[in-house]
């Protein structure tokens, strides 16, 4: 393949404010450790680019007190000290002076997490999440908002996921440039059980790049292997960093940084949300090149592409298209894959069974937010979506009336004119079509 150096490495400006962004460029870092003297030596960087002396940082009291206002706002379950989020909170001076003083001391040790297996909507696999205890999220926390700030000054722009002032819209709104712009030709990668397989020597040695605090390294490695009680069961992991805890989301980000880099210094169009990514190319023959120095680099940094969700898509073929970031992606339009159609339909069964005690308009005031936050996300599908939504969500409700009225089955038939559609409007049901139609008036042509 010949090199295509002509572009260069797409590099995040920290100096840069969004189109219309009127915050300053490092709104979100924590004041209490970086003050204006930090922020400075952080644009104009540091003799070598490496940082020294950051675990006083870590461990300062106001860094702390931060980090735990982050994790209570994130709420989550206890860990195996089964010390809920309001249990810290209740002794929380002296547990930050402990921690403060353990981390200082350097005799702080992780406790192990406790591993939870949820199910993936729309299959019948599940996925582990872990769930570290709250002193080690505050922990990792802090740590988060020492390292974030050294990290993100370099990130590659057309990284998206779990990065401030980015997210899923901002990286849809890239895909649909990319696609209007002619580049059709979609490399759809899957790295296969990711976040369990990052090697802990090679993410070290990428921290070890810009932090040279011995400390604070050997904190991070600690994190990494702290023991996974799964059930009855603990064991050491000796790769992977969990998915659930603090860090893990900063940690997949920085290793796979190298493969952003590398990807926008060959001039390919790459679109990454944490471990989810796809290329996108003009022909099928420059889709194959991207491909090959995917394979080369994930080879090289001890990673898996699953070989059969990996491919390459053209796009603009009907029944092909790719899916990314809940959507379906296909031609000139957008749709909810299958997978969130489903999450959707398992929400709103769980709120309609036919035996709900509830009353009706209960029942749809509850409907009615899950509907309203499905079509935050939604609203840019095409508008054929929303109209068999409505119908489906309608024969639910009818199918608990049919109920109360001692009869059998789903709402159909004549159930559509002892209940018309105007009943459940008038209930104040939300339409998604409706929501859809004034979308679209109000957005500019």
């Amino acid at each position: 393949m010949t090199k295509r150096t002509e572009h260069k490495p797409a590099v995040v400006p920290f100096q840069a404010i969004q189109a219309g962004e009127t915050r300053p460029p490092w709104w979100w870092v924590e004041p209490s450790v970086w003050t204006k003297r930090m922020l400075t030596a952080l644009e104009t960087g540091v003799k070598g680019g490496v940082w020294f002396s950051l675990i006083d940082k870590v461990y300062a009291e106001g860094n702390l007190a931060a980090a735990f206002t982050a994790v209570a706002a994130n709420d989550g379950a206890a860990g195996v000290d089964h010390v809920t989020i309001e249990q810290f909170a209740t002794g929380l001076p002296e547990n930050l002076k402990h921690l403060q003083t353990v981390l200082q001391t350097g005799s702080y040790l992780p406790q192990a997490v406790r591993r939870v297996w949820i199910p993936k909507p729309g299959t019948h696999q599940q996925r582990p999440l872990g769930i570290p205890t709250v002193r080690d999220r505050v922990v990792q926390a802090a740590l988060r908002q020492v390292l974030e700030p050294i990290f993100e000054r370099d990130f590659a722009e057309q990284s998206y996921g779990f990065r401030p002032g980015r997210g899923c819209q901002t990286a849809l709104a890239r895909v649909d440039e990319l696609l209007k712009a002619g580049y059709t030709y979609v490399v759809d990668a899957d790295l296969k059980s990711y976040f369990d397989t990052i090697p802990h020597d090679k993410l070290m040695e990428q921290l070890r790049r810009k932090v040279a605090d011995g400390r604070v390294l050997a904190l991070i490695e600690a994190f990494l292997k702290a023991g996974i009680l799964d059930g009855l069961e603990e064991w050491t992991p000796e790769e992977g960093s969990p998915q659930g805890s603090v860090i893990s989301p900063l940690l997949s980000n920085i290793y796979l940084d190298p493969l952003d880099h590398r990807m926008a210094a060959l001039g390919f169009q790459m679109v990454r949300y944490a471990d989810d990514f796809v290329v996108f190319c003009r022909s099928r023959q420059e889709a194959e090149a991207a491909l090959e120095v995917i394979r080369q680099w994930v080879a090289e940094a001890g990673l898996t592409l699953h070989p059969e969700k990996t491919r390459i898509a053209d796009a603009n073929q009907k029944d092909e298209g790719f899916d990314l970031l809940g959507y379906h992606f296909e031609g000139k339009y957008r749709w909810p894959r299958r997978k969130s159609l489903q999450k959707l339909k398992v929400t709103v069964r769980a709120k309609t069974r036919r035996n709900n005690g509830r009353s009706l308009s209960v029942i749809i005031a509850d409907v009615n937010r899950t509907l309203q936050g499905w079509f935050g996300y939604f609203r840019h599908s095409w508008y054929t979506t929303f109209e068999p939504i409505d119908g489906w969500v309608r024969m639910r409700l009818r199918s608990i009336l049919r109920k109360r009225q001692k009869k059998r089955g789903r709402g159909r038939g004549s159930d559509h004119q002892r209940w018309p559609n105007a009943y459940f409007a008038k209930l104040g049901l939300y339409a998604l079509k409706a929501a859809h139609a004034l979308v679209s008036q109000s957005s500019p042509r």
